[in-house]
């Protein structure tokens, strides 16, 4: 079983093998666990839009406090638009802001969705995001066949709350109807893994698909390959 340390916490990757008597649901992060995303694409959208180049806006893009508060549904994206703009120095309409905002999402992580539709009927399936009303409009219609398995979808700009906020875990156990620690929850981000863990979930850092795989081998069958 693997580790990383984030600052002074050592994190475990993946668990080596779950016990399905003690998990009564399985919640997935989407970014970059069941579909692929990547910032870089954002950036170079806009710039082709704006005729700039990307390496001007990568310098002042932040995953700031307007990003946060656009997570937690504190801003409208016409607002964080017009925040964008000024940190950025875009002079972008709305359209082509949002245009660029969703070439954040590529392809959906294949043999994980695989998974998650083979588990269908043996154990409810749900999809907990840090997200923000534009982007959860995209995805959620163009990754219909992906998130098709899945029960429920927890978003953050609805829930009011952001991983890894302990009470956003909370909200979502309660939501689902069951004891946090019977909830097995999978994510690509340290810090995501350490506030499921606060919360008191069982939790797995996902570096690849193999992490999944492992995780839910008792389930499956599996025996995936080692790392």
């Amino acid at each position: 079983m693997g580790a990383v340390v984030l600052g002074r916490h050592l994190v475990h990757v993946a668990l080596a093998r779950i016990d399905p008597s003690r998990v009564e649901a399985i919640v997935y992060d989407f970014g970059n666990v069941l579909v692929a995303i990547d910032f870089d694409q954002v950036l170079r959208r806009w710039s082709e839009l704006a005729g700039v180049a990307p390496e001007s806006l990568a310098t002042r893009f932040a995953h700031g406090a307007s990003y946060k508060a656009h997570e937690r549904g504190e801003l409208e994206p016409a607002a964080y638009y017009a925040s964008l703009r000024a940190d950025l120095g875009l002079t972008l309409d709305d359209a082509a802001m949002e245009d660029g905002w969703n070439a954040v999402f590529l392809d959906p992580i294949e043999p994980t969705v695989e998974r998650v539709h083979r588990l269908a009927s043996t154990v409810p399936q749900y999809v907990f995001s840090n997200t923000n009303a534009a982007h959860y409009a995209y995805w959620s219609r163009r990754y219909e066949r992906v998130l098709a398995p899945l029960r429920g979808q927890f978003v953050s700009h609805l829930l009011r709350r952001r991983k890894p906020e302990v009470a956003a875990y909370e909200q979502v156990a309660r939501e689902i109807g069951v004891p946090a620690d019977r909830v097995l929850f999978f994510d690509d981000l340290p810090a995501n893994v350490e506030g499921a863990r606060a919360a008191g979930m069982q939790a797995v850092l996902v570096r690849s698909p193999d992490d999944v795989a492992q995780a839910l081998q008792s389930w499956l069958g599996e025996t995936p390959t080692p790392p």
